[in-house]
């Protein structure tokens, strides 16, 4: 699998590393509930088809970029600078 960098330009999928679903993007507040805490931390879907990923770019430039794909296909639809998206924002 190949993953287009926004900075480093198109790179071989084993320079990043996978660090879970993008949501993580959608930290609780301080004072969320113990539920709301739970949920970002433990609770995880695993959908077939697309998803909204983290990864980062350890061989790289070291950048956290969400990379949207579909995991039925292993087709990448766009790679965003994690730092670029407003929190949450779920548009690709």
């Amino acid at each position: 699998m190949r993953i287009n960098c926004p900075l480093c330009g198109e790179r071989d999928s084993r320079e990043f590393y996978y660090k879970g679903a993008a949501s993580y993007l959608n930290r609780p507040a301080p004072d969320a509930t113990a539920q709301d805490w739970d949920d970002y931390l433990h609770n995880r879907e695993n959908p077939a088809g697309e998803t909204r990923d983290l990864w980062q770019h350890q061989s790289g430039c070291r950048a956290w970029i969400v990379v949207t794909r579909d995991t039925n296909t292993h087709e990448i639809k766009s790679c965003r600078l994690a730092a670029s998206i407003k929190r949450g924002d779920n548009a690709g």
